[in-house]
């Protein structure tokens, strides 16, 4: 894959996880955990919402969907 395509799997990964880890975040804290704007981090939750593997109980609220997932270290 290309190396841009790599940065973006690695960090809509690495935002799955932190939404996993602590259970409700939100958008702002998004941003500012992982230093990008906000409109990367809108497309890269839609990524993972199209997936079920997030959701948005009410708006600029992020939760796991709890849905089972495998990944690759």
């Amino acid at each position: 894959m290309k190396g841009s395509t790599d940065r973006m799997l690695t960090r809509i990964k690495s935002i799955y996880l932190f939404i996993n880890e602590r259970e409700t975040v939100t958008t702002s804290e998004l941003v500012e955990e992982f230093g990008i704007t906000s409109r990367t981090v809108q497309r890269d939750l839609n990524v993972l919402e199209y997936n079920n593997l997030v959701e948005s109980p009410s708006r600029g609220t992020w939760t796991s969907s709890k849905r089972s997932l495998k990944t690759a270290n």
